[in-house]
């Protein structure tokens, strides 16, 4: 995978997030920033800038090369972690431990009545 092809497809889900989580506006990541600065957490705000200005490099100058790809790739990390909304993993969290002791509670039952049930499906 290219460095330009690495880039785009992270800053797409950054963009994606804050289209989508923020009601950014904008053309580029930098609009999409500044439209939205005011509801983003503080410390997210420096590192899209370094994510939007390292994307618009990689894009747009032909001798540009990415040289810290690995420190790119940890602060886009960083970013998705921070702008993915808490509340949809932990809902998700929640209800797949509900539907495992749902479906342990009703094995044990099954388990445990098998011998009365059984009569039934005869």
């Amino acid at each position: 995978m290219s460095d330009i092809e690495k880039v785009v497809v992270r800053t797409r889900k950054l963009e994606s997030l804050l289209r989508g989580q923020y009601h950014a506006e904008g053309k580029g990541l930098h609009q999409l920033i500044t439209s939205c600065e005011d509801r983003l957490p503080h410390d997210v705000v420096g590192k899209l800038r370094f994510i939007a200005t390292i994307r618009n490099k990689v894009v747009h100058e032909d001798d540009y090369k990415l040289d810290k790809a690995k420190e790119f790739l940890a602060t886009c990390d960083e970013c998705e972690r921070e702008l993915t909304p808490r509340s949809s993993r932990f809902i998700w969290r929640v209800a797949i431990t509900l539907m495992t002791l749902i479906t342990l509670a009703a094995l044990g039952f099954y388990y445990a009545h098998w011998d009365i049930l059984s009569k039934h499906f005869q």
